[in-house]
């Protein structure tokens, strides 16, 4: 009896996280692309380049970068839960003062103040899931949480189709503090990890810190990841921060019609999360997270020569089918490392990742101005193939025994 219950319990945490994250990361993703989709209208009310657009997109994701060891190593520290719940909170209270800017200096430091927060919120969800979810599911049930990225890039999109247009761009950024519902439900219903609170036990107090994740058997790994992570990044950010601009400025669309391919877009961007994840599953993580990066690198530049609207409308989703390696790493990097340093590994590769992806949108933006939006997203295809390329060379972890982490329930 005993045994049962322990066990519903664990059933009972692991979906309570699912959840969580779901809602969390969506959230994250939300509030980058609350900035996407206001882009044309701030460029335009603010009398500002593509250039300095660019730069309020760098600002948030050097933040992210500044974050990602901190917060790494405090919730490797002090624990998943509680550093979780600030960071939530912390991004939607700073996304939600936008309302009250009146200059592109404001909304610089705002946006920087933001990618602080943000910056803790995908590490720390992947290690919830890899510390609660069996390996064999491990794929699936972090790609379907990360699959709330291109759900929380169409509720952006969807907001500022209904809100800019009546309400301005600055009502837009008040649907920021949204995030703050996911820092309740994580304190409501999520224990902190049993996987952590058992390391923390055995490590009598000892504090972990950035050099662990560069020890020799870990160093290798380490670096390749990030690299991967900061191709897979560059790619990402510079294409999607500038294709509502793209479709707009190049293709003619009205700014409506651009919101509305873009919520298109991330259906298939939903889609092919889930789709990979089961696939991560099947042939392994590492396959999976490959065939993601060549299958973007060959897609994007047959989207972008699209100049046909119901063209650009059916090719958007099969491009971004193909994105689903933000999903797929997310159950692939927390597995490279042990759980007393997990959230700050895992969270080190992708958030300097993100972190050096934070230049992607001013360069791209300072190409467009020099050629075109087309010619700086089609740049972009090169990165996604260079990180399908140093993919191959990290280890296959599906082959492994995993060192840690919940035993098939």
């Amino acid at each position: 009896m005993h045994n049962s219950n322990q066990i519903s319990e664990k059933l009972d945490v692991k979906w309570h996280t699912l959840i969580g994250g779901f809602a969390g990361y969506m959230f994250d993703a939300m509030d980058i692309f609350l900035l996407a989709m206001a882009m044309p209208a701030i460029i335009t009310d603010l009398a500002i380049s593509p250039a300095d657009g660019g730069l309020l997109a760098t600002a948030t994701m050097v933040g992210i970068g500044f974050s990602s060891i901190a917060i790494g190593w405090a919730a490797d520290n002090f624990g998943r839960r509680k550093v979780l719940f600030w960071s939530l909170t912390s991004f939607g209270l700073l996304t939600m003062a936008i309302y009250f800017t009146n200059s592109w200096h404001q909304i610089l430091i705002l946006r920087f103040l933001a990618g602080l927060g943000l910056g803790g919120v995908w590490s720390i969800i992947v290690s919830y899931i890899s510390e609660t979810w069996p390996s064999h599911q491990r794929g699936r049930a972090a790609s379907f949480v990360l699959s709330s990225f291109p759900v929380g890039a169409g509720v952006a999109s969807f907001l500022a189709y209904l809100i800019i247009p009546q309400f301005g761009w600055h009502a837009l950024f008040l649907t920021g503090g949204g995030s703050m519902l996911a820092a309740i439900y994580y304190l409501m219903f999520v224990p902190e990890s049993e996987a952590w609170q058992r390391q923390k036990a055995k490590s009598d107090g000892a504090m972990t810190s950035v050099k662990d994740i560069f020890a020799p058997e870990l160093a290798r790994n380490t670096i390749l990841a990030t690299l991967v992570a900061s191709c897979g990044l560059i790619g990402y950010w510079g294409a999607s921060t500038w294709l509502p601009m793209f479709m707009i400025k190049e293709r003619g669309l009205p700014a409506n019609t651009a919101f509305m391919f873009f919520i298109v877009l991330n259906v298939g961007m939903f889609i092919g999360y889930n789709v990979f994840g089961y696939l991560a599953d099947r042939i392994g993580r590492k396959k999976a997270v490959v065939i993601s990066f060549l299958g973007t690198a060959i897609t994007l530049p047959i989207y972008i020569s699209m100049t046909d609207p119901t063209a650009l409308l059916v090719m958007g989703p099969v491009y971004a089918f193909f994105t689903a390696f933000v999903g797929l790493m997310g159950s692939y990097l927390p597995d490279l490392f042990p759980t007393r340093i997990r959230t700050l590994g895992a969270g080190f590769c992708f958030n300097i990742g993100r972190g050096i992806s934070a230049f992607a949108p001013f360069v791209m933006g300072f190409i467009a101005q020099k050629y075109s939006f087309a010619t700086g997203i089609m740049i972009c295809a090169g990165f996604f193939l260079l990180a399908g390329l140093t993919m191959l060379t990290l280890p296959n972890i599906d082959a492994q025994k995993a060192s840690s982490g919940p035993k098939d329930l």
